[in-house]
């Protein structure tokens, strides 16, 4: 049985890391068309997120099935 702060949200994080990186995607392509910094920074820092959030994902899940 999990502790509290060990409840399983296996979907939310794939999920946001994904919506992340096509936010970041897009935002960074509208910047760069109407040459908008910020939209091109903001985009970049939202795609960098949502790229850590799926390898962490990953790297979780094949640390998790090595040991089994």
């Amino acid at each position: 049985m999990a502790a509290n702060d060990e409840i399983p949200r296996p979907l939310v994080n794939k999920l946001s890391g994904l919506i992340l990186i096509i936010v970041g995607f897009l935002l960074a392509t509208a910047g760069y068309r109407y040459g908008h910094s910020w939209y091109i920074g903001g985009g970049i820092v939202a795609l960098v997120v949502g790229l850590v959030l799926v390898v962490r994902k990953i790297m979780e899940r094949n640390r998790s099935s090595e040991f089994r």
